[in-house]
């Protein structure tokens, strides 16, 4: 595994972290206590000391089963949550930004997640109006003062969205979350060149784009009730088939897996910092990580080579 500073915040985390909003049940698959164990397990071998959850991956349940683990091993685990809504039922969703309710969330956030500390708090893909609400903004930092909040960060909705992206600094946000993949490379264009000028830790979401870049699926592919995959378009899909046969015809080495080739590949734009895929099992938590093996010693950024001793810096 390779370590890379998180922007500003002077946090050495994994290339590779643990994405998790499985863990809340909307990919078709229930999760018990003993599986994330396993899975976080698993991640700790490989070396990932970043976490990526969200107070609406159920209601706090990815949370709460992250935080099974957690409490055991706090120090080794970058933990980064998200706020901005309360989870009613299957991808329904109300939103909640004012002051009060967000410390709530936090407050519950860090029940469910048995910590007294979260290292990122991430605005969850949030209107401009929202965001921009300077009540909101008053109460995260006094969170931050209270030290139940080490760091601000964003992640963003539309991942051409300048403009939330430029107020960040104003905002103490030091993290920005996108999605960034092979498919999608909107971000390279006006977003990678801001985050970099202001000094932003970068994480890329959907590296493996929803799976599609995973080697697994095409747009043949069935999905279990309640995968909210399953409701791509025929269109979507035919035109992800058309790209990923030009991909894995021109771009992918023989003998390199897709997913680990696709993860690598996000690894290698300069701004990114770390790419957090999620994962069902313990096998794809490890081949996850084994992309960390296709970077060059030039590609993994200097700033962070090696793992913080007893956790986080």
């Amino acid at each position: 595994m390779h370590y890379r500073t998180l922007g500003s915040t002077g946090i050495a985390v994994s290339v590779v972290g643990l994405g998790t909003w499985q863990f809340g049940g909307e990919w078709g698959v229930s999760f018990t206590a003993g599986d994330v164990d396993a899975v976080m397990g698993a991640a700790r071998d490989a070396g990932i000391n970043l976490v990526d959850t969200a107070e609406c991956y159920g209601d706090h349940l990815s949370e709460r089963l992250i935080g099974e683990r957690l409490q055991r091993e706090r120090d080794a685990w970058v933990v980064a949550t998200k706020f901005g809504h309360h989870f009613h039922d299957h991808m329904d969703r109300t939103r909640h930004w004012d002051g009060a309710d967000v410390t709530g969330q936090v407050e519950a956030s860090l029940r469910a997640l048995r910590t007294d500390y979260i290292d990122i708090l991430q605005y969850h893909s949030p209107t401009d109006e929202e965001y921009g609400s300077d009540e909101l903004n008053e109460s995260l930092l006094r969170l931050k003062k209270s030290g139940k909040v080490r760091h601000l960060g964003l992640s963003v909705s539309k991942n051409d969205n300048l403009r939330q992206v430029e107020q960040m600094p104003a905002k103490a946000c030091e993290v920005l979350q996108i999605i960034y993949n092979r498919l999608d490379t909107t971000p390279e264009e006006r977003v990678f060149p801001a985050a970099q000028r202001m000094d932003l830790g970068v994480l890329a979401r959907v590296p493996l784009a929803s799976g599609f870049l995973s080697g697994k699926y095409t747009s043949d592919s069935t999905f279990a009730a309640g995968d909210w995959r399953a409701e791509w378009s025929e269109e979507k899909r035919r035109s992800t088939d058309e790209a990923l046969a030009a991909i894995e015809r021109e771009e992918i080495p023989e003998g390199v897996p897709m997913a680990q080739w696709a993860i690598a590949w996000a690894l290698k734009a300069p701004a990114v910092t770390a790419v957090i895929p999620g994962c069902k099992n313990v096998e794809q938590v490890a081949s996850n990580a084994a992309a960390a093996n296709l970077l060059e010693a030039s590609e993994t950024h200097p700033q962070a080579t090696q793992p913080p001793a007893g956790g986080a810096l």
